[in-house]
């Protein structure tokens, strides 16, 4: 399978927003793609960073559905768009699955919100696999899978040859620049996915903002745990990756034994 990982500057607007997921869409299907990945809640933003959100109700929500599935169906790439998704309990953050016919698969939700988005969003509380041309992925967005490691085998244990991770790391204004990938001294994150991969034996594809300041590339880790390719920091584009289906067993992830988890009671 050849898969390809979005990686755009910060929308200013919703028309911009969407022609940036129209332009990087169509390179990414030039280029073989037969699924892309955009970061975690591209449309409107992820809200509570330093940088301005644009009004985002349920009317823009179903207009950009409706636009990135007609886009998919041209070009006949399946898409995973990460965008904030209305309900009646509030905004959620989401990334639907959008197949190279233009149809909704569904969506999978943040249900590991961290403490500074509780202000901005309510929680998911359900969590899916897809499948697109015969392979089955999951979607663990940002947090869940810096912290939440079970997100992703939750995915694997069932199957799942690639789990994609949307996310949203670093800063527009203020924070370190990178220069070396996995750097030692460097943020925590992209050792973080060497590990959702190689504890898994699976790929693991994690999609971030082209930022001013990243602290993470748009990566995509093979399942052995080595970086296989990534996007340069800051640098808005498309990584298109070619991935072997055979190599992610899913080994470690379908021997783990939750039976052997239970809790010692003493007679």
């Amino acid at each position: 399978m050849i898969i390809a990982l979005a990686s755009p500057h910060v929308a200013p607007t919703l028309d911009e927003g969407l022609d940036k997921i129209k332009r990087l869409l169509s390179e990414a299907s030039a280029q073989g793609a037969q699924i892309v990945c955009f970061p975690e809640a591209f449309l409107p933003g992820l809200r509570g960073q330093d940088f301005e959100v644009f009004p985002f109700d349920r009317t823009q929500q179903e207009r950009s559905l409706q636009a990135v599935a007609q886009w998919a169906r041209k070009h006949r790439v399946a898409t995973i768009l990460g965008i904030e998704k209305h309900t009646e309990a509030g905004r959620q953050i989401a990334a639907y699955v959008i197949d190279a016919q233009g149809q909704i698969q569904g969506y999978q939700t943040k249900n590991q919100l961290d403490p500074s988005e509780d202000r901005f969003y309510v929680p998911g509380n359900s969590r899916r696999l897809f499948e697109i041309d015969g392979v089955k992925f999951g979607v663990a967005i940002c947090h869940e899978g810096w912290r939440y490691p079970e997100t992703v085998r939750w995915a694997a244990v069932r199957g799942a040859k690639i789990v994609f991770h949307p996310q949203h790391t670093g800063s527009e204004r203020e924070s370190v620049r990178l220069t070396q990938w996995g750097a030692a001294g460097g943020p925590y994150y992209e050792k973080a996915m060497m590990m959702r991969s190689i504890e898994n034996t699976i790929y693991f594809a994690s999609v971030n903002y082209a930022l001013r300041f990243q602290e993470s590339a748009t990566s995509l880790i093979a399942p052995s745990g080595k970086c296989q390719a990534y996007l340069p920091y800051g640098q808005e584009g498309v990584l298109v990756q070619q991935i072997n289906v055979e190599e992610a067993t899913g080994l470690l992830a379908t021997r783990y034994a939750p039976e052997r988890y239970q809790e010692f009671r003493s007679e």
